[in-house]
């Protein structure tokens, strides 16, 4: 192969390189441009968070504490 050949071919894999980074450019900037017009980037105002409601049930907050005492048990078994 010569090294014309080399050279052009590296040109063009260049341009496709720089088409494709354009593309990801413009991409990104129309999607913050989405992003800042929504709204989403604003934080909840101090003292308007949700509060969160507890996700176990008490049979899931047993079986949890079931298991975690299995699991300190073991240790305490393996330390001896």
């Amino acid at each position: 192969m010569d090294i014309q050949k080399i050279v052009s071919e590296l040109e063009r894999e260049k341009d496709r390189i720089s088409k494709a980074i354009a593309a990801l450019v413009e991409s990104a900037s129309s999607s913050l441009t989405t992003w800042k017009s929504s709204g989403a980037h604003k934080a909840a105002a101090p003292g308007k968070r949700k509060k969160r409601r507890g996700g176990l049930t008490p049979a899931g907050r047993k079986r949890l504490s079931e298991a975690m005492k299995k699991r300190w048990a073991e240790r305490r078994k393996k330390r001896s």
